[in-house]
């Protein structure tokens, strides 16, 4: 589990899916698939946590990563690019955005 902290030095990433009821279990199955099967190998991964609305309408993924650079990395390798062509057709949209931590209470 990642822990946030403002110590932390490296990149935050938040992405957020919109989908319909129907397809969010496929929708979290295909990001649980890329998280176990491709992204926690990648370099420089640390972390990261998916969470579901109760309505199935979204999911919000929290993942923590060494670098920015190591996040880009693996979003331009071949296998992830197929992959998110997968995710994107099960979605309305999605958008990764990068954040640091500002504070924690």
């Amino acid at each position: 589990m990642p822990e946030i902290s403002t110590s932390f030095d490296g990149q935050t990433v938040i992405t957020t899916f919109e989908m319909t009821p129907g397809t969010a279990a496929d929708l979290m199955e295909a990001l649980q698939s890329a998280y176990s099967e491709f992204i926690r190998h990648q370099p420089g991964f640390l972390g990261a946590g998916l969470h579901m609305n109760d309505a199935q309408t979204r999911i919000a993924n929290y993942s923590k990563w060494r670098r920015r650079e190591d996040f880009m990395a693996m979003l331009r390798t071949p296998e992830m690019r197929e992959r998110n062509r997968k995710i994107s057709a099960l979605c309305s949209r999605f958008e990764p955005v990068m954040y640091d931590v500002m504070s924690v209470f």
